[in-house]
């Protein structure tokens, strides 16, 4: 462990610049961008987990050998029990607990969710996109962010029935005015070693923890966001393991928990716009598998050889699999619906005993739906009941709509559609239980005004606040139904660029060239 990662080290005199809550994509590409553009910045990074393996922030399928990769995530928290209607928590998440979304889970460790992600990175469109955002800088935003994530198109080029698969769903579902059909965005790399890897937060990084004027601070828990009138002065800490709190003097704060922690210390700081909690977005899920048909498959793919119908699991345990790939049918105003679909080396469902397929032949296909907006859609705060760290317990209050319902059923009939475009439709179609999607949005949303249905300003910045911020997921305030990270992560950027601003004004040492024009303080 690195000289930043220590735990209970001292703060250096006069505090920090800039103090990050959350290590998760958005908190360390917030800490990237504060670092590079502001290099005499004293930024401070607090995460309340551990890091997974050797390297912060990494992917957990990364770790090639899966007896370090299952001892690794044995060592996170324990997942809790799955509720009825729910099922055991994926492996390293734990779940909040609740009936209302049997399936949301948290993720406590260097690089938070980030370590865990499908890395999925589809371009918001049509009115998933702020309409209050300067669409320019935003796109800027958008472009940076990918690059941050190592987001590329390229990753499954060699999959050999990946142009069958995008030609048939391009045939059911391009038209006029809609973003055609294409290869999913995704944030993998090819290392030195020739093979793709996934994007975990340590990609964002970079040699981020190995600046000096950089902390990682790791199993430390953020209690309380202390302030004085509209200003923040620092933050209350906990050391996990020893329970020593103390408070680390900032002069601004910027809160990248996730959905559920982000608007818990918000609350427990007394800071409790009108909005916060409120306009939880999840997206409804629903699933189904087909197999591509003998006609789409390309004559030179006989060579590929066959997998037993029998294998349902990924070899190594979430190698990425060249041979497959992932293809994307965008969201449209007029059909609300992300597509999602992944080309598997083993059929998820048993096959008659005589058939084999070919690696990339099965696919999978997830559709996401958009969901109604409602206030009345939350996450609150339980007082009267302290979860494991002294804070008051995560309760969630979410209901699917009449409109909601009719989304579910659309979807349905569309992946169908979808389904027996490729081939062969194995099973039904089946919605997952609500929190699956791990997309969970908008308790913090940002907004144009003040005007009670928002918790910050499009800077990410808190009403009534003059420099805490809140980034994640979360801050999104759109229906939307494609993945969210690279919209967050573009929030994100946007948002050091303001804090960048603002330090600046207030004779912090950043460059002023480093401060992008339009910045706003």
């Amino acid at each position: 462990m690195s000289e930043q990662d220590e735990r209970g080290g001292a703060a250096p005199a006069g505090g920090y610049d800039v103090v990050v809550v959350g290590s998760g994509p958005v908190g360390t590409a917030v800490a990237r961008e504060l670092a590079d553009r502001g290099p005499g910045l004293r930024v401070l990074v607090l995460e309340a987990g551990q890091a997974i393996g050797e390297t912060p922030g990494g992917h957990v399928k990364n770790i090639a050998d899966a007896a370090a990769r299952d001892a690794a995530l044995a060592a996170l928290p324990a997942s809790r029990d799955a509720l009825p209607g729910g099922r055991p928590a994926r492996p390293g998440t734990a779940l909040v607990g609740t009936p209302a979304m049997p399936n949301a889970a948290i993720s406590t460790n260097v690089g938070g969710m980030g370590a865990h992600w499908t890395a999925a990175c589809p371009l918001p469109g049509d009115d998933e996109v702020p309409d209050f955002l300067d669409r320019g800088q935003f796109d800027a935003a958008l472009e940076r962010a990918a690059e941050l994530l190592s987001v590329t198109t390229h990753a499954f080029d060699g999959a050999p029935l990946t142009p069958a698969v995008l030609r048939v769903l391009g045939g059911v579902f391009d038209g006029p005015g809609r973003r055609p059909v294409g290869p999913m965005p995704v944030a993998v790399r090819r290392e030195a070693d020739g093979q793709l890897h996934w994007t975990g937060p340590a990609v964002i990084a970079g040699d981020l923890w190995d600046r000096p004027r950089v902390t990682l601070r790791t199993g430390t828990l953020a209690r309380r966001v202390v302030v004085d009138g509209t200003t923040v002065t620092g933050v209350e800490v906990v050391d996990v393991a020893t329970g020593r709190s103390e408070v680390l003097a900032a002069r601004a704060v910027l809160v990248a928990g996730d959905a559920f922690r982000t608007p818990q210390l918000l609350w427990t700081s007394g800071i409790r716009p009108p909005a916060l909690g409120r306009y939880l977005n999840d997206q409804p899920q629903v699933m189904l598998a087909s197999l591509v048909a003998e006609e789409h498959v390309p004559a030179d793919a006989a060579g590929l050889g066959s997998v037993p119908t029998s294998v349902a699991t990924t070899p190594g345990g979430g190698a990425i699999v060249p041979l497959s790939g992932v293809s994307w049918v965008p969201y449209a105003a007029d059909r609300p619906f992300h597509g999602q679909v992944m080309q598997l080396d083993a059929s998820p469902v048993p096959l008659e005993p005589d058939v084999t397929v070919r690696p990339g032949q099965v696919v999978g296909l997830g559709w996401f739906c958009r969901k109604e907006l409602s206030a009345d859609d939350r996450v609150w705060f339980d007082e009267r009941e302290l979860d494991e760290h002294g804070m008051p317990a995560i309760r969630i209050d979410y209901t699917l709509t009449a409109a909601d319902e009719e989304s579910i059923a659309a979807a349905t009939v569309e992946i169908r559609r979808a389904a027996a475009a490729l081939g062969r439709t194995l099973g039904e179609p089946f919605s997952m239980p609500a929190g699956t999607s791990l997309h969970y949005q908008g308790t913090t949303r940002m907004g144009p005004v003040d005007d009670g249905t928002s918790v910050c300003d499009t800077t990410g910045r808190v009403w009534g606040t003059d420099n805490l911020y809140v980034g994640g997921n979360n801050v999104i305030p759109t229906a939307t139904a494609c993945n969210p990270t690279v919209t967050a992560v573009a929030l994100g950027v946007l948002s050091a660029r303001a804090l960048l601003g603002r330090l600046a004004a207030d004779g912090s040492p950043v460059d002023a060239r480093a401060v992008p024009e339009g910045a706003q303080a």
